[in-house]
């Protein structure tokens, strides 16, 4: 039993594979201290990137003021079948200026013929989507940083079952060749092959 009690305080009904578990669930802990790590990490590089592909959108954004020249009409998403509809209607805007640009836009629900709404274009005046707000960049970096995050906690704690169930099999394997030698002493039953005198 010396190999079981190394250290001075070791404690003699410790095994090598009760060690093992201790080691494996340390291993677990620091697992998930590093996931949290690059989970930061993660997140704050996706929202340093996507900070300054917001910003460079920004400098090609531009709002104007369209008026509609038509009925508003609502467009179904046949990609998307449970999506609201989206309300568009045709305008036109100046934009750069004396430059009259006319195209279907985005527009609220209550829209008329007339009414003026506000437009995102790009440098050549036509219509493009909004510059990423700074919600939106926060949102997915924290998305992707938590995404990180679960993918290591959940990989580390896929390995550990793994691991623990292979030591509970060479675990349970040890006990049994052990407890062969022992029980029949223990409970005083005769081995096969032992007489009533042998010892």
């Amino acid at each position: 039993m010396h190999h079981r009690t190394t250290g001075a305080r070791a404690n003699p009904l410790r095994r090598n594979a009760d060690r093992t578990r201790t080691r494996l669930h340390v291993a677990f802990a620091l697992a998930c201290l590093l996931a949290v790590i690059c989970g930061i990490a993660v997140g704050r590089a996706v929202w340093a990137d996507g900070s300054r592909a917001a910003a460079e959108a920004a400098r090609h954004r531009h709002a104007t003021t369209a008026t509609t020249i038509g009925d508003a009409t609502s467009l179904a998403d046949a990609r998307q079948p449970g999506r609201a509809p989206l309300t568009v209607a045709p305008a036109t805007w100046d934009y750069p200026a004396h430059r009259a640009h006319t195209q279907t836009v985005p527009v609220p629900a209550e829209t008329r013929k007339g009414d003026t709404v506000r437009v995102w274009v790009d440098d050549r005046g036509d219509v493009a989507p909004a510059p990423p707000r700074a919600h939106d960049v926060a949102m997915n970096a924290v998305g992707v940083g938590t995404a990180a995050l679960c993918g290591i906690v959940l990989a580390a704690g896929a390995l550990l079952l793994v691991r623990l169930r292979i030591v509970d099999g060479r675990s349970a394997r040890v006990w049994e060749t052990e407890w062969e030698d022992v029980e029949p002493l223990w409970s005083g039953r005769l081995r096969p092959g032992q007489g009533a005198g042998d010892d």
